[in-house]
């Protein structure tokens, strides 16, 4: 596992099908380790004992579900968190101990944003670091390329919910941004003031389509 800030950890890279590449993230916190996305990285998972365990696992979409989910639960009687409408894809694994439907703070440093369109269920998550610094995760609402921050839109995906979606994310102001999937040199970057110009980038991209 990689330290990319005090309290936070990404995991080694994955590849679940050709031409995809994810991480998972570990953010560390008094109040219960959190654990974003998945990782069927079996060394990481044990490691992750040593760093204090996972309280919670939280999953932006329903293509984060994995064997591996089952795992982690049993081994650090972590609490599973999805949107409600991803529980039909969720039941062909476990049942989600937290179920989300709306924009929430799940505890005091963590708000659950939905952003509905890469999937209906699809997920960020907005987390007041130790470091007083604020992280978005992502998902695959938003995925990092060697050309920036583009909009997670695949042949099943709604463009229409998307945008709409790009346009709640106007609401927050992350200084470091993490994705799951990710097409370029690194899943995570430090946003420096420019995430109002990268939004506008991937919300521009969107409406193109038809």
């Amino acid at each position: 596992m990689k330290q990319i800030q005090s309290d936070l950890w990404e995991t080694s890279v994955e590849s679940p099908f050709p031409g995809l590449t994810t991480h998972a993230y570990l953010w560390i916190r008094d109040n219960g380790n959190v654990l974003f996305y998945n990782t069927s990285q079996q060394n990481e998972i044990q490691q992750m004992a040593a760093l204090g365990g996972v309280a919670y696992q939280l999953l932006s979409h329903r293509d984060e579900l994995g064997g591996s989910i089952n795992q982690i639960r049993d081994l650090y009687a972590a609490k599973l968190g999805g949107h409600r409408a991803e529980l039909e894809a969720f039941a062909e694994v476990c049942q989600p101990d937290i179920v989300f439907e709306q924009r929430q703070w799940l505890f005091d440093d963590l708000e659950v944003i939905p952003t509905p369109g890469h999937t209906p269920g699809s997920c960020c998550f907005l987390a007041k670091s130790s470091e007083g610094s604020t992280v978005l995760f992502t998902g695959d609402t938003l995925y990092w390329s060697d050309t920036g921050l583009r909009p997670g839109l695949l042949p099943f995906s709604d463009r229409d919910q998307l945008i709409q979606s790009l346009s709640v994310l106007e609401t927050v102001s992350p200084d470091l941004v993490c994705s799951s999937a990710f097409s370029g040199q690194d899943g995570f970057k430090t946003m420096g003031g420019d995430w109002a110009e990268q939004l506008a980038i991937a919300k521009w991209l969107l409406e193109q389509q038809s």
